[in-house]
């Protein structure tokens, strides 16, 4: 029995040990979106506060747990007017949900350094499963530790998260597109 005990507790340190925890570098990272707007042009914005950690035993992170905050008053379209109405309740209502979130629930080698990350994106009071297209750009140890880039995108419809503001043009067409893409272009270091 002494050895069987011994030996579990040699697996969990072991095991505890080779975990690695890699912290997203905000200075360095970017967490960006675009929507359509009056139909024919874009928009584009960026979110400047965020957190952000991936845990991982594989150097490939095929075993990545990935997980993700994001403050809604650090929004930034360049237009302040905007930023104010999108932190207000027609979206985003950032007094009552101050954060979104993100939790991946898998994250999955497609080939070469294309991953498929998976997992459950939190906005207002609604969760949903998203979807997002990753590239991995490697990773390199530097003076002050290692370091690793990833790029990632998906496009969710806005409004199954209660972003459902709008209002049609003298066209006809919507103001603001359902549609809003998500780009990350993400540091982390370990």
């Amino acid at each position: 029995m002494k050895n069987v005990l011994t030996f579990l507790v040699l697996l969990a340190s072991t095991t505890a040990f080779a975990q690695q925890k890699w912290n997203v570098d905000q200075s360095h990272s970017t967490i960006g979106f675009s929507v359509a707007h009056l139909v024919v042009s874009e928009v584009e914005g960026r979110f400047t506060k965020f957190d952000g950690n991936i845990e991982s035993v594989k150097p490939d992170f095929t075993d990545a747990k990935i997980g993700f905050t994001v403050d809604v008053n650090s929004i930034n379209t360049d237009n302040e007017m905007r930023d104010k109405h999108l932190q207000g309740d027609d979206f985003f209502n950032a007094e009552k949900y101050p954060q979104m979130s993100f939790t991946s629930t898998s994250f999955k080698k497609i080939k070469g350094n294309q991953y498929s990350l998976e997992g459950n994106l939190t906005i207002r009071d609604v969760t949903k499963k998203v979807k997002f297209a990753v590239t991995y750009n490697g990773s390199l140890k530097t003076s002050k530790g290692s370091v690793a880039g990833f790029k990632a995108s998906t496009t969710i419809d806005r409004t199954a998260f209660n972003l459902k503001w709008n209002k049609l043009t003298e066209a006809g067409g919507a103001m603001v597109g359902k549609d809003v893409t998500i780009n990350l272009k993400l540091e982390f270091h370990q």
